[in-house]
């Protein structure tokens, strides 16, 4: 069958219900929140071999065929005109000049340092998308926010081993929060025209392409990197690039930006769980405390918002027997339903 955004969106008004939804989007969201948060173990893992435009092109060159590779298979087609403004914006921001910024920025400060300035990232979707896409501010997804920030200082502050951060370091991770909420938002009116598969597979490719500049310096690195490293990037182009941000899309297409962004203040949280399992990194209480606050914050931000009950409609008087009732269910008028 092919993807296409009219056979999206019909597949998209046949669902069964927003309860059946949400769930869906928050099992999606899930997949997301593991897959990112195990990139962060990856990336550690392979940063010393390559630099970071390095590592962004790579990863984005896996993707990119592992991504389309499905899209051929699928018999995919190109996303609608009206996406691709979207396609192109998230693409450069998000795919692209995030990915290079934030390995950049990590390497120039400490990880505490790099952990609390990316994760503005998730507060300014909720303004923008409050903002640019007309979704409100409601009052528990900001408290949420609010809650879980607070969380990611915490984690932040623990992970903090005092060693020096340039400015050009703390404003690459500002970049990059910037870009990756500027990302989203772009992202999600690109959704109201095309699938999730042509709007991850597209961006994918736009970041690609934004930084083929660094071609040389991973052909240059490839062959002195270990084996270790390479796999690791493998790992990191297959399943937290090409399957979690489609399995993103596929989120955000069922809930809001606001709302799924908060959710993404769990990834702190597992990265300290991975962290020990896999790496045998014991966390301190105020590493533990901090992704506790900040699981605690996005179960706050999911909870539904209170609607003021509608005002019952006023009760129409009853039509007494005789021709005036007759003549109204004669016309089919309100009253003869009655």
């Amino acid at each position: 069958m092919r993807d296409t955004a009219a056979g999206y969106r019909a597949r998209m008004d046949h669902a069964t219900g927003g309860t059946r939804t949400d769930r869906r989007a928050l099992a999606a969201a899930a997949v997301t929140v593991v897959l990112w948060a195990s990139a962060f173990v990856s990336i550690r893992a392979s940063a010393e071999h390559y630099a970071p435009g390095a590592l962004a092109l790579g990863r984005l060159l896996i993707a990119s065929l592992a991504l389309g590779c499905v899209f051929l298979i699928k018999r995919g087609t190109l996303p609608d005109r009206r996406a691709w403004p979207g396609i192109a914006a998230s693409g450069v921001l998000w795919f692209g000049v995030y990915m290079v910024a934030l390995n950049w920025g990590e390497q120039m400060v400490d990880a505490g340092t790099a952990s609390l300035l990316v994760n503005i990232g998730p507060v300014l979707i909720a303004l923008f998308s409050g903002w640019l896409l007309k979704e409100g501010f409601p009052p528990l997804l900001l408290a949420g926010m609010a809650v879980s920030f607070a969380g990611a200082a915490l984690v932040g502050l623990s992970m903090s081993g005092g060693g020096p951060s340039s400015l050009t370091g703390v404003l690459l991770c500002l970049a990059a929060a910037l870009t990756y909420a500027a990302g989203v938002v772009a992202q999600k009116p690109a959704l109201r025209w095309a699938s999730p598969m042509q709007v991850t597979t597209f961006g994918c490719f736009t970041g690609a392409a934004v930084c083929l500049p660094f071609g040389g310096q991973l052909l240059a690195e490839l062959p002195e990197a270990p084996l270790t490293a390479t796999l690791n990037l493998v790992y990191l182009g297959l399943f937290p690039t090409a399957l979690a941000f489609s399995t993103w899309a596929y989120a955000l297409a069922r809930t809001t930006a606001g709302k799924l962004g908060a959710t993404t203040y769990a990834v702190p949280a597992a990265v300290v769980l991975m962290s020990w399992i896999t790496l045998e990194e014991v966390p301190g209480w105020l590493t533990l405390l901090g992704g506790a606050v900040c699981l605690a914050g996005v179960a706050v931000s999911r909870l539904p918002s209170r609607r003021p009950a509608a005002p019952a409609a006023p009760a129409a008087p009853a039509q007494p027997p005789g021709p005036v009732a007759e003549t109204a269910a004669a016309d089919g008028t309100p009253g003869a339903r009655g």
